[in-house]
């Protein structure tokens, strides 16, 4: 396998819309055709909008549009923008009167970074499908990754900035790639087992350990949601059909799991989709591979891509020279 940029999966457009000011966002992937799509969602706490559609019992064969959005479940208005933007273009499911764009939508929980009343709506979302384009879309403090941070466990004091990561591999003629906005409760670690960011120490000089003060504490903390939920999406262009996505994304959380520590909590949302679009000839079980290695590499890669932003210390203030590097 080789490394690749995700846009080279091909397929697909990526926007991005925000507003920096009060710390909230979107991201949009607009699919070039309908395309068929599964969800994995195993955080406590998800904010969604046509996931059940993804159910590989459902009617609904493929979608147009994937919307990962920020304001909780205030965000959930954005997806009206998507649609707006796709039905103007004519393009959706064809219910003989009208063509209905199919949007399935995730929110993730920045109420606490910047402004609680500010949050992404179908205008923010509209805007986001304007710059959508072909072209490797921004990390880091960019789009629903403006407003995310890790390691909450503590309160938002002694949290550090996060944001918007891809990475994508490709393996002979099939190609997997990751997108994903990292707002976890715990701590990013890298492929060594080495933490990254996460839970600053009380001097805010060092990380401390998520899953060491859960254990120290041995009781319910008061207040988990202080902002999390991470939300991703694979793509690829091997020819797989719903329950054959459903199972790919299921294969991606391992992904979260090496790289998130903790994650799938109550106080978190955490979802994952996969979208097919291509016609490449591809083993689902590859596919899984690939995505859950492209998702881990991605989450690492919106934590190193965020700068310090909203009182919240990125990466490269953690480590310093090193970062520079």
């Amino acid at each position: 396998m080789k490394e690749i940029d995700i846009m080279q999966v091909g397929g697909f457009r990526v926007g991005h819309a925000q507003n920096e000011q009060a710390a909230t966002g979107c991201t949009v992937i607009l699919c070039d055709q309908m395309s068929p799509a599964g969800v994995d969602v195993r955080g406590g706490g998800p904010a969604s909008r046509e996931s059940q559609i993804l159910n590989p019992v459902a009617a609904a064969e493929g979608i147009n549009a994937v919307l990962l959005s920020g304001g909780s479940a205030f965000g959930l208005d954005a997806a009206g923008g998507v649609q707006r933007y796709l039905e103007e273009r004519g393009i959706g499911f064809d219910v003989g009167i009208t063509k209905v764009p199919l949007v399935s939508q995730s929110c993730l929980f920045d109420l606490t970074v910047g402004s609680s009343t500010v949050r992404p709506d179908a205008k923010m979302a509209y805007a986001a499908c304007e710059n959508a384009s072909y072209d490797s879309p921004a990390q880091g403090n960019a789009g629903a990754g403006i407003g995310c941070s890790i390691g909450k466990y503590r309160g938002m004091d002694r949290a550090m900035k996060s944001g918007f990561g891809t990475y994508a591999l490709e393996a002979g003629a099939l190609r997997v790639g990751a997108l994903v906005a990292v707002n976890a409760l715990g701590d990013v670690y890298s492929p060594d087992g080495k933490p990254v960011a996460g839970l600053l120490n009380p001097e805010k000089n060092g990380l401390s350990c998520t899953i060491e003060e859960m254990f120290a504490d041995a009781t319910l903390a008061a207040n988990l949601f202080t902002g999390n939920t991470t939300l991703g999406v694979v793509v690829t262009n091997a020819r797989l059909n719903k329950t054959q996505l459903t199972k790919v994304a299921g294969m991606t959380h391992n992904g979260y799991a090496r790289a998130i520590r903790p994650v799938h909590t109550s106080a978190d949302g955490d979802s994952i989709y996969a979208l097919s679009v291509g016609s490449v000839p591809g083993d689902v079980n590859l596919v899984g591979c690939m995505a859950a290695r492209a998702m881990e590499a991605a989450i690492l890669r919106a934590v190193q891509s965020a700068h310090t932003a909203y009182g919240l210390p990125g990466w490269e203030k953690l480590h310093g020279a090193d970062a520079a590097r």
